[in-house]
This record gives C-alpha cells, structure tokens and sequence, in this order.
C-alpha cells in the first residue's frame, strides 16, 4: 500500500506540474477516468468477471499496479502487487506463466542459466528500503516449478 501511495503521490505531483487536474484512481470510476489518470495501461487482460489494466513500471522500476474492472468497466479493485505477500500466492506445480504475467504483469527480464532448463522470470521489487529481486523459475512447458527472492545490489563499474 505504501508503494501505491508513493505511485499516487508521484503521478499527482507530475500532474500538478504539467497543469493538470488529478484524481486518484478508487472503486467505482469508470475505466475512462481510471485512463485520464493513469495513462494507457502496459497490459489490457481478459478476467472471467470484467477486464484488469495492468500498469507496470518493469523493467526498471519497481511498481505494478492492477486496476480490476467489472463488466459494466467499473473499477472494483486497485492494488500494488510487486510485494512479498502477492508473491507468496504463486503456487509451484499449480501455476503458469499466463496465470504470473496475469497476476504480476511482464517481469523485468527474462534470464536462462545451465543449471535450470526452462526460463527464469525476473521481477524487480521494493521491500521497505531495500531493492529485491523475485524470481519464478518455470519449467520446459511453461509451469511454475519454483519460486525465490534476493537482494538486488547495485553494479558498480571501476574506471
């Protein structure tokens, strides 16, 4: 939630700059004023009950707000989903890359090593004040085999 405030309190304050009124997004606006707000969304998403406008800011940020819409394309849900607690929803064995791009939106990259045979799903998180990593490993067919988390430390470059 406090990422989502930070998000809201950014976009507000570039609006406010750009001259610009500003409303933040909340249960029960249409997708129209959800857009005049947010802007395009990165995804647009089919959901069995309405549609979800993804706004990522991967790869390199560290946000990803979900805008659930019903089918009259009313807002029923908004929320920050680049967090522990969301992650920890990923179920191995039962998830696939559809369901986590559904739930997450792209990753921030996608990497291969020689010791794991399918891709390695990279997402860019923010925990408190430290920069994280989580991955989700996925098999040759595209299943969620597991899951995992690291610190993100800064590449320095000597010259």
């Amino acid at each position: 939630m406090k990422i989502l405030k930070t998000l809201v309190s950014l976009s507000a304050a570039a609006a406010v700059a750009a001259g610009c009124a500003f409303t933040p997004v909340q249960t029960g606006m249409s997708r129209e004023q959800v857009m005049a707000s947010y802007g395009t969304p990165t995804r647009v998403v089919p959901l069995p009950t309405g549609t979800r406008l993804q706004y990522s800011r991967q790869p390199a940020g560290q946000s990803a707000v979900m805008v659930d819409l019903d089918a009259a394309g009313k807002v029923m849900a908004v929320r920050e989903v680049l967090k522990l607690q969301a992650f920890l929803r990923i179920e191995p064995g039962q998830w696939t890359r559809d369901d986590v791009e559904r739930e997450f939106g792209p990753p921030a990259r996608i990497d291969r090593v020689a010791s794991w045979s399918g891709d390695i799903m990279n997402y860019r998180w923010r925990d408190n004040l430290q920069d994280m990593y989580y991955w989700v490993y996925l098999d040759a067919g595209n299943r969620v085999q597991r899951t995992g988390q690291g610190v993100e430390f800064p590449v320095t470059t000597d010259d």
